[in-house]
């Protein structure tokens, strides 16, 4: 996950709702599935950040030797 950028975000609501939109086929667990991730876009920098330490919190560092 980079910098919060919206046009990023912008830009995959477009991808999904074109996804979407051009596949009326979709099983329902497939569009439910874009469904619910184009409605949970983060779309401020505060949510955002929020979902990146929710996703990071758990994940410990380990060393890298060489």
């Amino acid at each position: 996950m980079g910098p919060f950028s919206e046009m990023k975000q912008l830009s995959r609501a477009a991808a999904i709702k074109r996804l979407l939109d051009s596949n009326p086929q979709l099983d329902i667990t497939t569009r439910t599935m874009w469904e619910t991730k184009l409605k949970n876009l983060a779309f401020t920098e505060e949510r955002y950040n929020d979902r990146v330490v929710a996703v990071f919190k758990g994940i410990k560092k380990k060393e890298f030797h060489v």
